[in-house]
């Protein structure tokens, strides 16, 4: 496994890469989540590489930059474990360089859920990301169900934008307790822990609804927030039942829908999300045409 950080070494090492390559942008600290998406790149390509970069710009003033969890040599070593041919680890002043202008915006379905409640996330997201794929010119990259609406910005942008990348979007990894895996996990004591399996209760209960025939969307929202409010380390920041395309509030019957949600455990912001009535448990991939 080769590890590089420069911009020269990066395009020096990818020249050598046998096509076609796939590539998983991550923020490191690296769990479950990650390998398995690392595993998914490493059984349909011939070369897998990842970044590791903690991305400034889509971080607000008062959100967690600095306290973000990270190790690179254990991320080192777990890919290394997995057969990654090339690590990428670029600094902020590779990424961003002095007097760094230049910002690529998805419209529309960054302004609900996340984007209602982390202004300027998305565009720190899209940037970063079509910066990566610059610079890796992967055919095949691969994000996790988890961060559902960065999934599907990421495949707008690349279809908007024509970007010969195929989207692939794996499915949330979980504790055996249900709690979506999260660098973030890292920040809950032992009490916050075991109340954070709240968020995979409220949304498997409106699933559950869901799947006996419930189709009302304020219904489904009401059971999430009823589940929410019996844990007293719970602070809700919003429950969403949205149209799976375009991200919007439903109101009224659901044929299909995303539920997802944000919550406050303790300190700790931690979001999570199902796929209903879609007959899959993660975003289709996008393939580009040619």
């Amino acid at each position: 496994m080769q590890v590089v950080t420069t911009l020269e070494e990066l395009r020096r090492a990818r020249r050598n890469l046998a096509e076609p390559v796939g590539f998983v942008p991550t923020m490191g600290y690296l769990h479950e989540g990650h390998l398995s998406l690392v595993r998914m790149a490493r059984e349909e390509c011939a070369s897998v590489v990842v970044s590791i970069f903690v991305n400034p710009t889509q971080f607000g003033p008062h959100e967690d930059y600095q306290q973000y969890p990270r190790d690179i040599p254990r991320d080192l070593a777990l890919l290394e474990k997995e057969g990654v041919d090339l690590v990428w680890t670029p600094t902020p002043d590779i990424m961003y360089p002095e007097d760094f202008q230049t910002w690529v915006t998805v419209e529309q379905l960054t302004v609900p859920l996340e984007g209602k409640h982390r202004p300027g996330h998305f565009r720190g997201v899209t940037t970063v990301v079509t910066k990566l794929f610059n610079a890796v010119q992967p055919q095949r990259a691969y994000f996790g169900q988890k961060d559902a609406q960065q999934a599907r910005v990421i495949q707008q942008m690349v279809r908007d934008l024509n970007m010969p990348i195929a989207i692939i979007v794996g499915p949330t990894i979980r504790e055996p307790d249900g709690l979506a895996l999260s660098s973030r996990n890292t920040y809950l004591n032992p009490q916050e822990r075991r109340a954070a399996t709240v968020l995979y209760r409220a949304l498997q209960a409106a699933k559950d609804a869901f799947e006996r025939g419930e189709r009302d969307a304020e219904t489904l929202r009401r059971i999430m927030r009823e589940v929410l409010t019996q844990e007293p380390l719970a602070r809700v920041q919003y429950v969403s039942c949205a149209h799976p395309d375009t991200l919007e509030e439903l109101e009224g019957p659901v044929e299909a829908a995303l539920l997802s949600l944000a919550v406050f455990i303790g300190k700790t912001r931690l979001i999570d999300n199902m796929l209903v009535g879609l007959g899959r448990d993660t975003w289709p991939p996008y393939i580009p045409e040619g």
